[in-house]
């Protein structure tokens, strides 16, 4: 018996443990209302009930631990942002290039390429923002893993204690069975005594009624006390079969997703350069395509350059030839610039002496506005808003 003890000890001991080097375990914890139950069937078998309440004492608490960080797989939903990244890669770089498919880029594409860069990132910002999602991912999944690892293996080690539990319920079961049919046997001797009483003493038949009756209590705590003991063992064999099949499933669960973890740093760390490739492809093809029509733009240039010479140049052509061979001085302009010296020189004597009048009176109004502007100035100085000009003016 006391091997059996130490084993489920060793069990309980060995999974508590390993939740508590997690944190896991709360400073506090209630008493579980099971355990109330099994003081009523200690009486059968101490040393058997204390461990049975020892390890479902524990279950609540470990049990709260398990799900709680079993459900807390919350890796999963980031691969959208990863997909979110990628489309808006594509997008925006048949965006870009379709902006200068017509050879220009007009205001408001400037604009959007701006509010692109500032609200997005460039292609090569998303990319660098696709690897550091993964690694958070992987970081993550990591994690996750080990500590499910871990929990399961803990989980094994209190399994252990169920099932070790379940035996020691099925002892103290059989030592209730052999109680209750002990009460039986005895309340069945009690009643029929009572039955095959016979006299007149009243008394004698009252102490065997009593008797009777003390038996019939009897039975009725070692019926309560086995089927205690029935419940105990009946649920901790369903817990334990049951939680070996549910178990089973995260097991393949976990083992799962710690294929795809390894199937994900494998490509990531084989195919970095990929994306680094495409990284690098989508900025030179924008590049490229911005390149091919600058080259187009300036071979119409010069195409149009050469037939707007071709139309010009006979023009001018044309023009230089009758300007080489042709008549220098038209007869008409001599003649006309004959009369124009004849009519000057009738003018020239009422010219000059009107053009002497003139220069008297503008000389006369030089010299008073001179004066004039050298009084102002004067003024000015004496003010102390300005520096004197220069003495001669």
């Amino acid at each position: 018996m006391q091997a059996v003890k130490n084993q489920i000890t060793n069990y309980l001991d060995r999974a508590m443990t390993q939740i508590r080097d997690l944190g896991l375990v709360p400073e506090a914890t209630q008493e579980a209302p099971v355990v109330a139950l099994i003081e009523k069937i200690a009486d059968i078998d101490e040393a058997k009930a204390v461990a049975i309440a020892r390890t479902l004492s524990q279950a609540s608490t470990f049990n709260d631990v398990v799900r709680n960080e079993i459900s807390q797989m919350n890796i999963g939903e980031r691969y959208r942002e990863i997909t979110d990244a990628f489309n808006s890669i594509r997008d925006d770089a048949k965006r870009m290039v379709e902006q200068v498919e017509d050879g220009k880029i007009d205001t408001f594409e400037r604009i959007g390429n701006v509010w692109m860069k500032v609200t997005r990132g460039d292609i090569a910002t998303r990319f660098e923002e696709i690897k550091k999602t993964y690694l958070e991912v992987a970081a993550d999944s990591k994690d996750q893993i080990e500590r499910e690892a871990r929990i399961l293996n803990a989980y094994q080690d209190f399994r252990g204690a169920i099932k070790e539990a379940e035996i020691l319920s099925l002892d103290i079961l059989k030592e209730a069975e052999a109680q209750l049919n002990t009460a039986k046997g005895k309340l069945a001797q009690a009643s029929e005594a009572v039955e095959n009483f016979e006299g007149d003493d009243l008394s004698a038949r009252a102490k065997l009624e009593l008797a009777r009756d003390e038996r019939l209590r009897e039975l009725q705590d070692a019926e309560e006390r086995y089927q205690i003991a029935k419940d105990l063992s009946d649920n901790l064999s369903i817990n334990y079969n049951t939680s070996e099949v549910i178990m089973a499933r995260l097991m393949q669960t976990t083992s799962i997703k710690k294929r795809v973890y390894q199937q994900a740093v494998t490509f990531f760390g084989t195919n970095e350069t990929v994306l680094t490739a495409l990284s690098a492809s989508f900025t030179g093809l924008f590049g490229l395509h911005e390149s091919t029509q600058t080259l187009e733009a300036m071979k119409e240039g010069v195409s149009k350059s050469l037939e707007d010479l071709a139309d010009i140049g006979g023009k001018v052509q044309d023009a230089a030839v009758k300007a080489g061979y042709g008549p220098t001085i038209r007869a008409d302009a001599v003649k006309k610039l004959v009369d124009s010296v004849v009519n000057f020189q009738e003018r020239t004597v009422e010219m000059v002496d009107e053009m002497r009048k003139l220069s008297t009176k503008n000389s006369e109004e030089i010299r008073e506005a001179v004066e004039e502007g050298k009084q102002r100035l004067s003024k000015i100085i004496n003010r102390g808003e300005s520096l004197a000009l220069p003495h001669k003016v």
